[in-house]
């Protein structure tokens, strides 16, 4: 992982609405993986994809639950 293709983010937890910085790697073009929320602990489910239309980055965000409804 190469430190020039990681970028920081500053991301809404979809539990408590707290700022939370997270690192995005860019050297995958495809990335779907969790994290932690350091406000309150709830998980935070990240996609990150790269559109081939306008070839730009595009975070999407939301609760480990909501995967299931």
């Amino acid at each position: 992982m190469s430190e020039e293709r990681i970028q920081d983010a500053i991301v809404h937890c979809p539990h408590c609405g707290h700022s939370v910085h997270v690192d995005i790697d860019l050297s995958e073009d495809e990335q779907d993986y969790m994290d932690e929320c350091q406000a309150c602990g709830g998980e935070i489910h990240l996609q990150l994809s790269l559109q081939p239309s306008d070839e730009k980055y595009h975070l999407h965000i939301n609760a480990d639950d909501e995967q299931y409804y």
